[in-house]
């Protein structure tokens, strides 16, 4: 008896382990990553304004689906942040006016002065 319960036991401890491993993975799975592959076809309109690409809107579709939790449109905002003061220009007008342009709404104003710790 003592045998099985100590297997029993051990079983209980690794699955605790591996349940708080993969707890902050499930907090957020955006990614900056993801967000920079789903932009990369708006970076002609982001520099040069006119119409974004259906290429381009399928991508701030794709992010906006994906940014499901709160940790995940954080995490979405501060790469946004990131790459535009990364990325050469990058007209921020432009910026703010793609997700309106591409049938998207966001909470918050695109800026580089946006305060992604109050995205909800």
């Amino acid at each position: 008896m003592v045998s099985s319960h100590s297997a029993f036991l051990k079983l209980a401890v690794a699955i605790m382990v591996c349940m708080a491993l993969t707890a902050p993975l499930a907090e957020a799975a955006m990614t900056c990553g993801t967000v920079t592959k789903g932009l990369a076809p708006c970076m002609g309109y982001l520099r040069s304004g006119g119409s974004p690409s259906a290429a381009c809107c399928n991508g701030v579709r794709s992010i906006k689906g994906m940014a499901a939790t709160k940790a995940d449109r954080q995490v979405a905002c501060n790469c946004l942040k990131s790459a535009a003061s990364r990325v050469s220009g990058i007209k921020l007008n432009n910026a703010a006016s793609l997700p309106g342009k591409c049938g998207v709404s966001v909470s918050l104003p695109i800026s580089p002065r946006t305060d992604c710790s109050r995205v909800g």
